[in-house]
């Protein structure tokens, strides 16, 4: 857990965060039920829910990566 520091969302550049977004939508094993919901909705969605806090974008030191979780798999790792 010490590894991992949360990213402020306002603190990245409008395309910067756009881009990590759709990576995030995009990735494989991602399922959002049985409706197929346009890439721009999903991505609105998940910045919609990042700024409300049901998101974090956290940077991993060892793994010099960027990802995006849930508010609850943050807590879970006791963030």
């Amino acid at each position: 857990m010490e590894n991992l520091i949360e990213v402020p969302w306002d603190q990245l550049a409008e395309d910067t965060l756009q881009r990590l977004v759709e990576e995030f939508v995009t990735r494989d094993g991602t399922d959002y039920g049985e409706q197929e919901i346009e890439l721009s909705r999903k991505v609105s969605q998940v910045v919609a829910g990042i700024k409300k806090k049901e998101y974090l974008i956290v940077y991993d030191q060892e793994m010099d990566s960027v990802h995006i979780v849930t508010a609850q798999q943050w807590r879970a790792a006791g963030g």
